[in-house]
């Protein structure tokens, strides 16, 4: 069979208006990644919808903001749930991101042997700084659709919580946002009530300026035990 220009132009066409593919990783070929020490231990990387993301740096407040969370779920809920501090779980056979505190179910093996997975989840909370947008669409979209039942964004820049319920395919039905000063309940444990200011970074507060020797008004006599500046 002869091709002719014709058919080659055609087919030439057809090839550039084709959209490539992306090549998804499974968890699976994830973890045998991580196995074999493709990334080194100061890489920050999540597998999220097969594929592999690098995560933001975490500044000061973020940071802060972890721990405060984790601190107070401990105390909040003591030995009723484990506590995961930015480690991984596993939502399907292409998603293993590492929320920033997890509110897992007990496990006998405390997930030594394993990741926990949505039946496992009570809820999933991420710190948002400069990745709030990424938290609330993409992040929040696949803890839906896995089924979440409760997500969280603590928004350090705006000082809020955003709580997300009811998961579905097309993400949660449900948003409230909380701000210092109130308080919300969990969807796991109905009657546990959290401050907002409990899990918010701490506002550095501003001590007020000490008035100096100079600031002293001409013929002020200086308060007893101070020098003036003729002495």
């Amino acid at each position: 069979m002869i091709t002719t220009r014709d058919d080659l132009r055609v087919r030439q066409t057809s090839l550039s208006e084709r959209q490539p593919s992306l090549r998804l990783l499974t968890t699976s070929e994830y973890e045998q990644m991580i196995a074999a020490g493709i990334f080194n231990e100061n890489e920050r990387v999540e597998l999220l919808e097969g594929v592999i993301v690098e995560m933001s740096p975490k500044g000061m407040r973020h940071a802060t903001s972890t721990d405060r969370a984790a601190k107070h779920f401990i105390r909040l809920l003591g030995d009723r749930v484990i506590v995961r501090n930015q480690n991984p779980i596993r939502l399907n056979d292409y998603s293993e991101p590492e929320p920033d505190l997890v509110l897992a179910a007990l496990e006998e093996l405390e997930y030594a042997d394993r990741h926990p997975q949505p039946e496992d989840i009570y809820l999933v909370l991420e710190v948002a700084d400069s990745t709030l947008a990424y938290d609330r669409h993409h992040k929040g979209l696949s803890y839906a659709t896995a089924g979440i039942g409760q997500y969280l964004i603590l928004n350090v820049s705006e000082m809020e919580i955003e709580d997300y319920r009811e998961p579905g395919a097309g993400g949660y039905r449900r948003k409230q946002t909380y701000r210092e000063g109130q308080e919300f309940d969990l969807v796991a444990f109905p009657g546990v009530k959290v401050k907002v200011n409990d899990l918010l970074p701490p506002v550095q507060k501003v001590q007020p300026a000490t008035k100096s020797k100079r600031s002293l008004k001409a013929g002020e006599a200086p308060r007893r035990g101070t020098r003036s500046s003729g002495e």
